[in-house]
């Protein structure tokens, strides 16, 4: 089989015997990958030890299942998540990293929701019901905003959206914000701030919440120290600052409740490149441009 493996002068396209699933594992031949940002990078830049093959976000059928594991037939749609060798023909995951996607639900949709979709919902849910509370979300524009805005709406939550780009306001608007801002100067109180970009928002989104509100720390994009001069105004509204990634998580159960939002219409993803698995490096170089938006997804050559 063919894979994407990091080599002494960079990532390179390999071949090598295929993969075989252990015990709790299956083995899934892919049929679309989704890129995110954090891998890519790495990547790109010379993150990854020599021999190892990347890939966290998948979507194709289920070829063979390991010894005594649970899991659905040969033969069956997926989607699935590992942190590591999705950039491949075949892939291995954990029988609780899958969820099966219907006929009518494209591969590569799904594969979008592995990593950014997991997040969303792991975050929005991980401290209770959102339903009738403010919640407010930095960095909106990013594939995890995005889904992270639908989410909160379809949990009755009023949703606040902060994006620096002002192109972006009808979009995100669309999606299901109440309020687009383009900083955190003017931004109402919260009781649950989705905090994507660290350094001096994550101080600024300290001072914006409700009694009892929560920060959900999830990225550092800003590149930035976060200094805080102190934690009286976070201890006076009883507030909780937290971290949160997806990591090693199993994610199977979140994305089993993501695809029928997918499958009904009432969550979106927003793939804005799609090319053939061939051009992997050249879509991996293009989603960490500035501006980008969404979701870059790799299609693999038909095997019928």
């Amino acid at each position: 089989m063919h894979f994407y493996r990091v080599t002494d002068t960079g990532l390179e396209l390999s071949e090598g015997d295929r993969t075989r699933p252990s015990a709790g594992e299956v083995a899934i031949d892919v049929a679309a990958i989704a890129l995110n940002r954090g891998e890519s990078r790495r990547a790109v830049h010379g993150g990854f030890i020599k021999g190892f093959v990347p890939g966290w976000d998948t979507a194709g059928v289920i070829s063979e299942i390991g010894p005594g594991t649970k899991a659905p037939p040969v033969g069956t749609r997926v989607v699935a998540r590992g942190l590591s060798g999705g950039w491949a023909e075949c892939r291995i995951a954990h029988f609780e990293d899958i969820a099966i996607v219907p006929d009518d639900v494209d591969l590569g949709d799904a594969a979008t929701l592995a990593t950014a979709g997991a997040t969303a919902l792991g975050v929005l849910t991980r401290n209770g019901p959102i339903l009738g509370r403010t919640v407010l979300i930095t960095g909106a524009s990013g594939s995890v905003g995005q889904l992270a805005i639908q989410l909160a709406r379809l949990g009755g939550a009023r949703v606040i959206a902060v994006t620096r780009s002002k192109a972006d306001r009808e979009s995100l608007i669309e999606l299901g914000a109440d309020q687009v801002l383009t900083d955190l100067e003017n931004a109402p109180h919260a009781d649950l701030i989705v905090e994507t970009l660290g350094g001096p928002s994550l101080v600024r989104a300290v001072n914006l919440l409700n009694v009892g509100g929560q920060i959900q720390s999830l990225g550092w994009s800003a590149g930035e120290d976060a200094v805080f001069s102190g934690f009286d105004t976070l201890m006076k509204s009883g507030g909780t600052l937290q971290g949160f990634a997806i990591g090693e998580r199993r994610v199977g159960s979140l994305l089993a409740q993501l695809i029928p939002l997918l499958q009904s219409g009432k969550l979106r993803t927003s793939i804005q490149l799609r090319r053939p698995w061939d051009e992997l490096l050249e879509a991996a170089v293009a989603i960490l441009q500035p501006g980008f938006r969404g979701k870059a997804v790799l299609d693999l050559p038909d095997r019928d």
